[in-house]
């Protein structure tokens, strides 16, 4: 392709971009295609001649848009966001264009000090304790399994990954997290090797946070039975419901006991930004490590989450391994990030994240957050409003947690909600209830989008109601 005819491709792309991106919110925010379409829509095999870029776009545009569900979509109030921005999106394009692979210092000197400076910036911004070292790793489940495997390492003298399973102690593992903590702390536990029976769900209190007691009191029987209390895993902001488990209390759980503690903020650790906010960190002095996704909340585009540790040291003898083709005469002065994580190679993540944080600077982002905060608490007043619902959660973390009075009636409101194309919420069992979600955390989201998401719910609780 001629430097002439890429850049006016360039220019095509990047109408189509700007295109979507003002458009989206007239799209359905649910994919409605069904199982087999896209794939029947498709041909069997790649074209053996060169098509152009004409053919490819009316494609995407007729056969794959319609199996996409927009999650920057104005009313996309499912799960949790994957926010992007225009600033992250033309990072995105100029990081695809420079290609580089950035698992070590020489490969792109750039790459690895921007990385270490910018996240010295969103600790900063988020007011990170002293002490903590930070690489971006794809997504906060490998940040997670990461610290889980350091306290492996930790709890057996670095013998698991000489020795395996056959180490001594490795068997006697235990690991503990609240009941609501995420699915990702379960994967880690059994891909670390530790297994997933030797992981101990801790009750909850009546906020839905773990009890330190309760923790307190399990780490002891363990072990008293003999057992190796390995880490805990703290959640600042739980996936059902956002609740916030008491780090502070735990940590200190975790020093008397000589455990490692792993702090999950993935989501609402953006908040942290908020000087009234910054309660959520209350604790985190105590963790060995911390995550948190500026492709969640800090409007970076996925893939990008912000891992930070104590023990470098530690971290590198869980993860580094050094074949004679790796190596440069400069590893000694320098940070070699491929041996910070899993895979060896690395994208330029950084970039984005250092081009979101300069366009919109720390007041832009505070702004963008407190928005958002703003209408979730209008939501929660429109839940508690009406007769038909009530909260099971404030909205004060950016989420609010409901359901109908005839709680029968939940999974049908979910269904036509969604099915509307309206809007896209999510659900989750709150002691065994059936209970609706609904986060006003998507970047693009206005007053307007919850007005007409709150429509749709409304037609959606009468037309259940009559079924």
């Amino acid at each position: 392709m001629s430097a002439d005819t890429f850049r006016e491709d360039l220019h095509r792309v990047a109408d189509w971009v700007a295109e979507y991106r003002e458009n989206v919110a007239s799209r359905p925010v649910l994919s409605r295609t069904q199982p087999g379409e896209i794939a029947r829509a498709l041909p069997d095999a790649a074209p053996d001649d060169p098509e152009s870029l004409d053919t490819i776009i009316r494609d995407l545009d007729d056969i794959l848009l319609p199996g996409i569900t927009h999650w920057t979509h104005p009313r996309f109030f499912a799960y949790f966001p994957a926010n992007n921005s225009e600033p992250s999106i033309l990072a995105e394009l100029v990081t695809a264009a420079m290609g580089a692979q950035c698992m070590s210092w020489q490969t792109s000197p750039s790459a690895t000090e921007l990385e270490h400076v910018v996240l010295g910036w969103l600790g900063d911004l988020l007011g990170l304790p002293d002490g903590f070292e930070g690489v971006i790793q794809d997504t906060a489940s490998s940040a997670t399994l990461v610290s889980i495997l350091m306290a492996r390492e930790r709890a057996t003298g670095g013998r698991f990954r000489t020795q395996g399973a056959g180490a001594e102690g490795a068997d006697k593992l235990r690991v503990y997290a609240s009941e609501e903590a995420h699915s990702s702390v379960e994967k880690a536990v059994f891909l670390s090797g530790i297994g997933s029976d030797n992981l101990r769900r801790i009750p909850v209190t009546d906020d839905l946070a773990m009890d330190p007691d309760a923790l307190d009191d399990a780490i002891r029987a363990d072990r008293d039975a003999g057992l190796v209390p390995c880490a805990v895993v703290a959640t600042v902001g739980t996936t059902s419901t956002l609740a916030v488990d008491p780090v502070e209390q735990i940590g200190h759980v975790c020093k008397e006991h000589g455990v490692f503690l792993h702090v999950d903020a993935a989501f609402a650790g953006s908040l942290a930004a908020l000087p009234e906010m910054r309660w959520l960190m209350d604790g985190v002095k105590l963790a060995d490590s911390f995550v948190m996704n500026p492709h969640k909340w800090m409007y970076v585009n996925f893939d990008c989450s912000a891992h930070w540790v104590r023990d470098v040291e530690l971290l590198l003898q869980t993860c580094a391994i050094e074949p004679e083709y790796l190596k440069t005469a400069r590893d000694d002065d320098v940070r070699n990030y491929r041996d910070w994580g899993i895979p060896l190679g690395r994208r330029f993540r950084a970039l984005k994240l250092w081009w979101v944080l300069r366009s919109f600077g720390a007041d832009g982002i505070r702004a963008r957050l407190r928005k958002a905060l703003t209408l979730a608490e209008g939501l929660e007043d429109r839940v508690r409003n009406d007769p038909d619902l009530e909260v099971v959660t404030p909205g004060r973390l950016g989420l609010v947690c409901f359901r109908p009075v005839r709680e029968a009636l939940g999974p049908a409101i979910l269904d036509h909600v969604n099915n509307s194309g309206e809007a896209d919420i999510t659900h989750t069992k709150i002691d065994g209830r059936f209970t609706l979600r609904w986060h006003t955390a998507q970047g693009l989201t206005t007053e307007e989008d919850v007005d007409t998401g709150w429509a749709a719910l409304r037609r959606a609780i009468d037309a259940a109601s009559h079924e």
